[in-house]
């Protein structure tokens, strides 16, 4: 096999289109008789061909994956370095090797997903993201920041209106949001009542996130938990592409923290942020 791309960028996405080529076979192995043992070799299969091949090829760089033992652990300021080493690391992939399992057990979804995204210390991003690709292996496409897609069509009328980005036959359409098929937040109905928005059923966040990437829907709202391996890559591609994300307060999303839950964000085009921003708000209460 070749050397990877020495680039961390392409490199990311070298990753994300190996592990999504793995997934895919695995899938036509397997077939979707038992979706639990699909999803449990889907998971491990994704997990072990990331971290060997950045143990091989990235051997000095920490690792945050969702399927690490301990991943889920909120580590104690000052915590000894080797006890949780990625946070005295100066670089952190942060990868979710299989995002949407449910849907990657079902004959015929794609909406699902590979993250692969690295922190690094000195970066030069609010989020701290340095390069970052997310694979939807199922669309035979990858996203990354090394070559971020062009931002999505909309109209004029996007930011003070109810219509949203433009439609295939050129015209004005509804906003439309990205929305949970199975956990919806439970306020998600009144704020897009109060847009004058359409919420469209999705599986995976990062198929939710390359959604808004794609200008398929304008905005993705989540507040129902999630971790760092959920978002990362999606929104550093994002970011790239010149859409907006943030927590649904406002504030910057930041990566390799101490605690690696972060329940909660918004992903959307510039022009409807503050519109999403002060509905949620409302909403939300908050402060």
């Amino acid at each position: 096999m070749a050397a990877p791309p020495v680039i961390d960028g392409e490199f990311a996405r070298w990753l994300a289109g190996r592990a999504g080529q793995a997934l895919l076979e695995l899938r036509a192995e397997m077939g979707f008789a038992d979706p639990g043992a699909l999803k449990a070799a889907g998971d491990k299969v994704s997990h072990e061909l990331l971290r060997t091949e950045l143990a091989r090829w990235r051997p000095a760089d920490a690792v945050l994956s969702e399927e690490d033992e301990g991943a889920r652990l909120a580590w104690a300021a000052g915590m000894e370095p080797e006890v949780a080493p990625r946070l005295g690391a100066d670089r952190v992939w942060i990868i979710d090797p299989l995002d949407g399992t449910r849907e990657f057990s079902e004959e015929g979804r794609t909406d699902w997903a590979v993250h692969v995204a690295l922190w690094a210390r000195r970066a030069g991003t609010a989020h701290g993201i340095v390069g970052a690709a997310v694979g939807l292996p199922a669309q035979h496409r990858v996203l990354g920041t090394d070559q971020p897609p062009s931002y999505p069509p909309m109209t004029s009328a996007a930011g003070t209106g109810s219509t949203g980005s433009t439609g295939s036959d050129g015209t004005a359409r509804r906003v439309r949001l990205a929305a949970s098929r199975s956990r919806p937040p439970v306020f998600l109905t009144d704020l897009a009542a109060e847009l004058g928005a359409e919420l469209v059923p999705m599986g995976s966040a990062g198929a939710k996130i390359a959604a808004v990437i794609s200008g398929e829907v304008d905005g993705y709202v989540h507040a129902g938990g999630q971790y760092e391996w959920d978002s990362a890559a999606p929104v550093a591609v994002a970011t790239a592409t010149g859409l907006f994300a943030s927590r649904i307060d406002g504030s910057a999303l930041k990566y390799n923290q101490a605690d690696p839950r972060l329940p909660d964000l918004v992903v959307c085009r510039k022009d409807l942020a503050p519109r999403l921003l002060a509905a949620l708000q409302r909403h939300l209460r908050v402060p």
